[in-house]
């Protein structure tokens, strides 16, 4: 990883955590407070050469800094990192390592609409049922568990997906 891409990425983390806890965090959609996690962008979009040991760590730094400003007590470090360790198992399920360059990062622009919709809708459901499986702490409350995260899912795609047509495009 060259300095540039590297000072790239701390930006990256840098904003994308700002604009979750000072942003995003405020927003509240639906009857159950549905809030996006917008910052699990800087997860989706690490190169695939990134080592596993690098996801998690750097999973669970983003998380518990968020964590730190958003009161929520390790549910978004917990959330990042199970999402971080599911990501190589969602790669090899939903790509043929022929179709892409090991150092390519995963974006709308390489690999088209609908293979990052898979991607980014298979991740961010791992990262959605964890933080409310955390936060709920039960089984008795699946289906609200369950409902929470096929929404809070289908919230943050739709900011994951918008954010790769108007900040990440080329």
């Amino acid at each position: 990883m060259t300095l540039d891409i590297f000072g790239r990425n701390i930006i990256q983390f840098v904003v994308l955590i700002v604009l979750q806890v000072l942003i995003i965090n405020n927003i509240n959609i639906g009857a159950w407070g549905i809030t996006p996690f917008f910052f699990i962008l800087f997860i989706l979009l690490l190169p695939f050469n990134t080592p596993n040991w690098v996801l998690i760590v750097t999973a669970f730094l983003l998380g518990i800094v968020v964590d730190v400003f958003s009161d929520t007590l390790g549910l978004n470090a917990s959330a990042a990192v199970m999402m971080a360790f599911a990501r190589p198992l969602v790669l090899n399920a939903i790509s043929l390592r022929e179709t892409y360059d090991t150092a390519m990062y995963p974006k709308v622009h390489y690999f088209g609409l609908e293979w990052f919709l898979k991607y980014s809708l298979s991740l961010t459901f791992i990262h959605q049922l964890m933080y409310y499986l955390v936060d709920a702490w039960s089984f008795s409350a699946i289906f609200i568990v369950l409902m929470k995260a096929i929404l809070g899912t289908l919230i943050t795609t739709i900011f994951i997906v918008l954010s790769q047509f108007l900040i990440f495009r080329k």
